[in-house]
C-alpha cells in the first residue's frame, strides 16, 4: 500500500474550492491501492487532518507526518492546490528538492502556464493565436484612452496570476476601467487587459493517460452572465456542453491546439485550456494546469463522457507521477 498525500488549500481566493477538489480526490482513491491523508496547505500552518479532524503538522524537513509515535512519509503527492502555491510552480520545486513525485506538470512549466502574458508569449511564435491585450504592474500610471485604443471596448480586465475568475471584470466603458483594474489588483500585482473576442467559448481537456497524451472531449460553456465568471463556474449559472456543438473540423483543429500546446512546453499531469472561436479561428486564453476536480468541474465531466471514471482518472495520475 503506496502513502498518499493529497495536498489542498493554497494560499489564494480558491482555497475553497481546493478544499472540494481535495476531498473529491480522497474519496474517489482506491482504498485498496492507497493509504490517502488529507494535507492542508495554508500559509499559518501546513497539517495533515484526519476523519475526526484532528490536526497533525506536517515536518516541512522531509514532508512526513508523525500520528500515534508513528512516522509516515509517502511515496507520492496528489496535488489538488487551485493557484499558489501549488499551481504556480512552488510546490512542485519543493517536491523536486525532496524527490516525492507529485503528480502535476514540473515548476517551470506550473510557473509558466500560471503567468497569462508569459504563457501566450512563448506560445505565439508557433502559431497560437491569442486577443490583443495590454500590461499593467502595480504602480504603473493607467492611461485608460490608451487601453482602449489597443484593445477596444468592450474588454476584460484580469490578475494576469489568478484562477477561477477571481478578480475579473467586463469593461464596456473607458470609465469603468479604473475601478476594474482596483479589483483585478486585490487579486495580483499584475494585469492584462484583453479584447473581447466575440464567438463560442469552449475548453479542453489534454492529459496523459496510460503514457499516451489524451484529448478529451470537448465541452462548450455557455454562461447566463455576461461571462464565466465565479457564480457561472461554480454556482451553476452556466450550460457546460459535452462533447461541444462544433463541427467535427472544429473539434479536430481545436484538440489539435491544445494537445501541441501540452507537448511543446513538456507538460505532465492534468490541463485544461480555454478557447473562444472566432470565425472558425481558436484563440487561446490560458492554460490551467491544477483544474477543478469537483463534481461540477469540467475535467471530470469530460473525463466521464471519455469513459474514464474518477477512480482511474486518479489512479492514472498517480501511477504516472511513481513511474
Amino acid at each position: 500500500m503506496k502513502n498518499i498525500a493529497i495536498i489542498m488549500g493554497g494560499y489564494s481566493s480558491e482555497y475553497k474550492i481546493s478544499l472540494i477538489s481535495g476531498n473529491m480526490v480522497f474519496k474517489f482513491l482506491d482504498k485498496t491501492k492507497y493509504n490517502s491523508y488529507c494535507i492542508h496547505i495554508f500559509k499559518e500552518k501546513w497539517v495533515y487532518v484526519d476523519e475526526n479532524n484532528n490536526e497533525f503538522p506536517i515536518d516541512r524537513n522531509d514532508f512526513s507526518i508523525t500520528v500515534a509515535g508513528t512516522k509516515i512519509v509517502f511515496d507520492c503527492v496528489f496535488n489538488a492546490i487551485h493557484g499558489t502555491p501549488g499551481e504556480d510552480g512552488l510546490m512542485q520545486a519543493y517536491f523536486e528538492l525532496l524527490e516525492i513525485p507529485q503528480t502535476s506538470c514540473d515548476y517551470y512549466q506550473a510557473a509558466l502556464t500560471f503567468n497569462k502574458r508569459d504563457f501566450l508569449s512563448v506560445l505565439k511564435p508557433y502559431g497560437i493565436k491569442s486577443a490583443t491585450s495590454y500590461y499593467l504592474n502595480k504602480g504603473d500610471v493607467i492611461h485608460t484612452e490608451e487601453i482602449v485604443t489597443k484593445v477596444g471596448l468592450p474588454c476584460f480586465v484580469k490578475p494576469n496570476k489568478a484562477g477561477s475568475s477571481f478578480g475579473i471584470s467586463k469593461v464596456k466603458t473607458e470609465a469603468e476601467l479604473p475601478i476594474a483594474i482596483e479589483i483585478a489588483y486585490k487579486e495580483d500585482n499584475e494585469i492584462i487587459i484583453e479584447s473581447f473576442l466575440d464567438g463560442t467559448e469552449v475548453t479542453v481537456g489534454v492529459i496523459n493517460y496510460k503514457g499516451e497524451i489524451v484529448v478529451l472531449p470537448i465541452t462548450e460553456i455557455v454562461s447566463e452572465n455576461d461571462f464565466f465568471d465565479y457564480e457561472a463556474k461554480y454556482q451553476g449559472k452556466s450550460q457546460e456542453i459535452t462533447p461541444a456543438r462544433i463541427s467535427p473540423e472544429m473539434t479536430k483543429k481545436v484538440g489539435d491546439i491544445a494537445k501541441r500546446a501540452y507537448e511543446l512546453l513538456k507538460m505532465k499531469g492534468f490541463s485544461r485550456s480555454e478557447f473562444i472561436i472566432v470565425n472558425d479561428e481558436p484563440f487561446m486564453l490560458e492554460m490551467n494546469t491544477i483544474p477543478g476536480l469537483t463534481p461540477e468541474s469540467l475535467i471530470p465531466q469530460q473525463a466521464e463522457a471519455a469513459g474514464i471514471t474518477l477512480t482511474n482518472l486518479f489512479d492514472n495520475a498517480i501511477q504516472l507521477a511513481l513511474k
